[in-house]
């Protein structure tokens, strides 16, 4: 096997969010590519309507206390871990008073989207990647799942790109039909851009941010585009396809676990 461990990042997945088709299909996919024999791990964010006590989440001592810096501001990372029922395997959540303890997930109880979003996405690539780094462990390929995680390809191939824990990654990112109707701040890019990112090419992403424009980041750092919803933006296709990413055809059930397993494969030839 090539591509033995797999790291996934999620926005969603049942049982600790709502069934959703991103949630669902996160779990079904983790099913799948375990009984391929792959070396999983998952991350997503500790959104505030997640019941820590019902789902047995617990604080990891040793991966928490590091700080992630944003917009020049220190914010502490606090590390919590729960097992995913019916599989071997766990789970673990990012999580900060600010950007996650008190929120939903990125609209409030009214629909409103939160307007720290942006930054909610500067902190939580980071702080998967800071944390993986610290565990030692060496994904050959990582697997995106919305939004939330568009800037992961970015950092793993600048920010982090001489690091012997992402020096042969592969970035994996699925597009869904999740798009969000607000805008950034004129000031993002600025934010995401750390120290030794001075050189990051930005010129054919369009400010202020919104969906489209958060998306076509996520596309353009990825090594492969995978359609995770018949109703993708038309636009974002061809937008990968015009960067000549191999890109996976919208699959379902068991043809998409295997389809994901052939495609990390051939990525990491």
């Amino acid at each position: 096997m090539k591509a033995n461990k797999i790291l996934f990042i999620t926005q969603e997945i049942t049982p600790f969010t709502e069934s959703s088709v991103m949630a669902d299909s996160c779990r079904a996919m983790l099913k799948g590519i375990q009984e391929k024999g792959h070396e999983i791990r998952t991350f997503m964010p500790k959104w505030g309507n997640i019941n820590e006590r019902r789902n047995q989440l617990h604080e990891v001592i040793r991966l928490t206390g590091m700080n992630i810096v944003v917009d020049e501001t220190d914010h502490p990372l606090i590390i919590k871990v729960a097992s995913m029922p019916a599989l071997r395997t766990q789970v673990f959540f990012i999580l900060n008073e600010d950007y996650f303890r008190n929120h939903l997930n990125t609209r409030d109880a009214n629909g409103n989207e939160y307007p720290d979003n942006d930054e909610r996405t500067i902190f939580f690539a980071r702080s998967v990647l800071e944390t993986v780094k610290k565990q030692s462990w060496y994904p050959e390929i990582i697997h995106c799942h919305g939004w939330i995680g568009a800037l992961v390809g970015l950092y793993i191939k600048t920010y982090y790109k001489e690091e012997p824990a992402f020096r042969n990654t592969k970035f994996v990112y699925s597009l869904y039909d999740d798009a969000f109707a607000s805008t950034f701040p004129e000031s993002y890019l600025q934010k995401v851009a750390a120290k030794n990112m001075e050189e990051v090419d930005f010129s054919d992403i369009n400010t202020p941010v919104d969906y489209k424009e958060l998306t076509k980041m996520g596309i353009k750092w990825a090594d492969g585009v995978v359609l995770n919803s018949e109703n993708v933006d038309a636009s974002l296709i061809e937008y990968a396809q015009s960067l000549e990413k191999p890109i996976l055809e919208y699959k379902t059930g068991a043809e998409y676990a295997e389809a994901c397993h052939e495609f990390y494969e051939q990525l990491h030839d």
